[in-house]
């Protein structure tokens, strides 16, 4: 029996995400120095500019390879424990969905990339339509941006008119201001909890109906 990798947890996962800004910021560092040189000698420009570029393209190469490993952890994040969840995460709330929809997305009459729609996850019932969103590390800026989803969920979805929509935000490793402000905005929380997945809100918590 061939051995199972470890799925990281929420340290790990940060760690990657301090390793990327560090990596930003260190590249912006030995970058600054270029320019430095490039105004104290003209005479050496071409070489400068020969050393600029590979420094672009190592980092280019290190910090691509880090946000591939963070976009296949949250796409397995999403299949392997979020969406088998799906079906009883929400039934303390009278929400059990039987239907579940990713990577929806939906042009408006414009067909331009401002005036168009995206969503994670849409699990529905007869009743319900809860829009989730999910990220490695969820932050309010994400929270913020589901919000305004969320207005926007009728007009592009017309034909879940008649269910009442409720949101929800999904993260690995989440922020701590972000599962506050979620809540406080009536969204749902979910979070890594093991192998599953749970919710953060308590038994006050009542979710907004859009």
């Amino acid at each position: 029996m061939e051995p199972q990798e470890k799925e990281p947890d929420g340290q790990e996962i940060w760690r990657l995400l301090v390793d990327i800004q560090t990596r930003f910021n260190e590249f912006d560092r030995r970058l600054q120095r270029l320019e430095e040189r490039l105004n104290e000698d003209d005479n050496r420009g071409n070489e400068t500019f020969r050393e600029r570029n590979r420094l672009s393209g190592e980092s280019k190469w290190s910090t691509e390879k880090i946000l591939d490993e963070l976009i296949g952890r949250d796409a397995r994040f999403r299949e392997e424990r979020l969406v088998p969840s799906l079906e009883w995460l929400f039934q303390e709330w009278g929400i059990r969905v039987n239907k579940t929809f990713q990577n929806f997305r939906r042009h408006g009459r414009l067909r331009m990339d401002d005036d168009a729609f995206e969503i994670d996850l849409l699990a529905t019932n007869g009743e319900y339509a809860v829009l989730i969103v999910t990220r490695t590390a969820l932050d309010t800026e994400d929270v913020q941006e589901h919000l305004q989803r969320m207005e926007k969920f009728r007009r592009f979805f017309p034909e879940f008119s008649d269910r009442k929509a409720v949101g929800a935000v999904a993260g690995i490793v989440i922020e701590d201001d972000a599962d506050r402000f979620a809540c406080k905005n009536g969204l749902f929380v979910i979070a890594q909890s093991g192998e599953t997945v749970k919710l953060l809100n308590d038994e006050k918590f009542s979710p907004k109906v859009w």
